[in-house]
């Protein structure tokens, strides 16, 4: 299916770092993309990203560190994007590399902000990528339970079944099992939304609201979720799998999602920007909430939740406030 089985990851977060812990167990050497020269060196002596997942050691004779994107790609077939959406298109604005006979996978769970594209979309109109060469990994799976290796499960999306597959095996391993998926669309879409789903949850649990109304809003969620994909791409799909209700439950539950915890900050009373420098890392979910109100305009799907976030984010509206008026339109 892929004539060598060399790969590039773009990114060196927490995710990009569990998906290199995942891949060093089925490939012999990977490429892999740092922006920060430092940071390379520092991993080459320490054998540790020195940033993120630091207990997760590598043998670091397997990876080829590179700083510059296009040279890190040009000799793999597959590529697999580990970076926040907000920064995608200036990390990819120069590369002069032909990308459309690769396998490009997007690991971002995010959504081009300005463009309101999601990745998938964004590989296909910038860098003219067939759909059918645009992977997405998708499905309940925090970098953090990764690094402890309790198992998990990724479902591959693509509407190439066989190339989803093919790369699927690649990150089988004995605590990560894979699914695979044509609906490329609908598990981006679920991805982004979950993570301003997320942001509510937190922001609920910041005022204090209990169990019992995390419940109903999930509840709720899934269903908002669902309304929009299928208005967005209407296909047969099971809205309650790991790769949709799955990942909700866990970006919405999870201690380690950072979605969950920017909106308990601004739930307990942070600015949008105090909560955004405490937590130094990307919610995906504050793009997310801008973007999505600005494609739903179009669609004009009932998204209360969604509609919500919004309003405490950009509009400035009191997140108590907010909150009260969306009670009345949960069931």
């Amino acid at each position: 299916m892929f004539s060598n089985s060399k790969i590039a990851i773009i990114g060196s977060g927490s995710w990009a770092t569990a998906l290199a812990k995942i891949l060093l167990h089925n490939v012999e050497s990977i490429n892999w993309y740092f922006r920060n020269s430092d940071n390379i060196e520092q991993f080459k002596r320490f054998k540790h990203n020195p940033s993120y997942l630091r207990g997760v050691e590598f043998d670091v004779n397997r990876i080829n560190f590179y700083t510059d994107i296009s040279a890190a790609i040009e000799d793999v077939d597959i590529v697999v994007l580990a970076i926040p959406s907000a920064f995608l298109k200036e990390s990819m604005a120069d590369v002069p590399v032909d990308l459309s006979k690769k396998f490009v996978v997007s690991a971002i769970k995010g959504i081009v902000p300005g463009d309101n594209l999601i990745v998938g979309q964004y590989l296909h109109q910038y860098f003219n990528i067939p759909y059918e060469r645009i992977g997405v990994i998708a499905g309940p799976c925090h970098a953090e339970e990764v690094a402890l290796e309790r198992l998990s499960y990724l479902t591959i999306a693509c509407p190439d079944v066989k190339k989803a597959r093919a790369f699927a095996f690649r990150l089988e391993c004995p605590y990560i099992r894979t699914h695979v998926s044509d609906d490329i669309y609908g598990t981006e879409y679920a991805s982004v939304l979950k993570n301003v789903v997320a942001i509510a949850s937190g922001i609920v649990h910041g005022l204090r609201y209990g169990d019992n109304f995390q419940a109903v809003l999930i509840s709720n969620a899934i269903q908002e979720i669902k309304r929009f994909v299928d208005k967005v791409h209407p296909i047969t799909r099971d809205i309650k799998s790991s790769a949709y209700l799955g990942d909700l439950l866990v970006t919405a539950y999870s201690q380690f999602s950072r979605n969950r915890t920017f909106g308990t900050m601004i739930g307990k009373g942070y600015s949008v920007r105090s909560a955004q420098l405490e937590m130094h890392m990307v919610a995906e979910g504050y793009y997310a909430a801008k973007s999505i109100k600005e494609i739903n305009e179009e669609f004009r799907v009932n998204m209360p939740i969604a509609e919500a976030v919004y309003n405490i984010l950009y509009e400035n509206i009191s997140p108590a406030i907010e909150i009260r008026l969306l009670t009345e339109h949960l069931r």
